[in-house]
């Protein structure tokens, strides 16, 4: 996803270099470690005109004539999106708690690394946010990390390291953004391959693809999300000297799922999680990533930069 990915570090050879942070995730490191509805604005009519008409058609209009119908109920993926757009706006801003993990699995051996945060953003424009967390690798190595995005200009910072900014275009800068309100746009952008169930007071929407070769499922949304998270990897791995084709690799799981409150249609929670395959010499390396948002309430302060960001 086009957020904080953790950590995960591949078991390769001790022969392949370091490999780089991965995203959201962290990075890869090489050899035996791896890394209710607004008032109606419309005027009541006037009196001696409504008086008019109750004389010319003989009837009297009641309360109940002049109240206007119910909204209709959200029916399809996009009514309850628009519904969680509009829930999500009504507060200043939003605070998260944010949970992942990643890994590779190489010859049986496996690695990886956690990541742990708390996101406060801001709604409205230009939004803002700022997030606090830390990562934890499988061999006990932990390092924080603070990030700010204000007008549009994500700032990173990473343990003892300075400082690093740039535009969220930039894709080392917009991988380590954790947003959980763009969950909203992708849900949108995915259509009609989005569905949805209710049960208590959760509606569940959601999107997947079936275990498949990445060429017959790659132009799906999720995939692509999925291929976004993983070209980090591939790009390492292939300076490490596994050629990786994308012709070859599998796409066990890829799935995404947005809650929301039956009654409020607040987001809950936001999931993404996949798993891919890619070949490696005489056997393949898999790749699998989770992610979940959780919201913890609204927030109504500032995101401010820290002086020196």
């Amino acid at each position: 996803m086009s957020g904080r990915r953790t950590a995960a570090t591949a078991v390769l050879p001790a022969s392949l270099p370091t490999l780089l942070p991965v995203s959201l995730l962290v990075s890869l490191l090489a050899s035996a470690a791896l890394t209710g509805c607004a008032a109606d604005d419309t005027p009541s009519a006037d009196p001696a005109r409504r008086a008019a008409a109750e004389s010319s058609t003989g009837t009297t209009a009641t309360p109940s004539d002049e109240t206007s119908a119910e909204p209709a109920k959200p029916t399809t993926a996009a009514d309850y999106l628009a519904l969680a757009g509009k829930a999500m706006a009504a507060q200043k801003g939003w605070r998260f708690a944010v949970r992942g993990d990643e890994n590779l699995v190489l010859q049986g051996r496996t690695s990886g690394a956690t990541y742990s945060a708390t996101v406060r953003r801001t709604t409205g424009e230009p939004w803002a946010l700022h997030s606090t967390g830390n990562i934890r690798t499988s061999k006990g190595v932990t390092r924080s990390e603070a990030v700010y995005v204000v007008d549009g200009v994500g700032y990173v910072k990473e343990s003892d390291a300075g400082w690093r900014h740039g535009p969220l275009s930039d894709p080392e800068i917009a991988a380590k953004v954790e947003d959980p309100l763009a969950a909203l746009d992708a849900f949108e952008g995915y259509g009609e391959a989005v569905s949805h169930s209710a049960s208590g007071r959760r509606i569940e929407l959601r999107v997947r693809t079936a275990s498949a070769a990445l060429p017959a499922v790659r132009d799906q949304g999720v995939v692509r999300k999925a291929l976004r998270e993983l070209a980090p990897t591939l790009k390492q791995l292939r300076a490490a000297g596994i050629a990786a084709p994308e012709s070859g690799i599998t796409v066990e799981r890829a799935e995404e799922s947005l809650v929301l409150d039956s009654s409020t249609y607040r987001v809950v929670s936001h999931t993404f999680r996949c798993v891919l395959r890619i070949p490696s010499g005489t056997g393949s390396i898999r790749y699998g990533q989770e992610v979940t948002e959780r919201t913890s309430g609204p927030y109504t302060g500032s995101v401010v930069l820290p002086e020196g960001a």
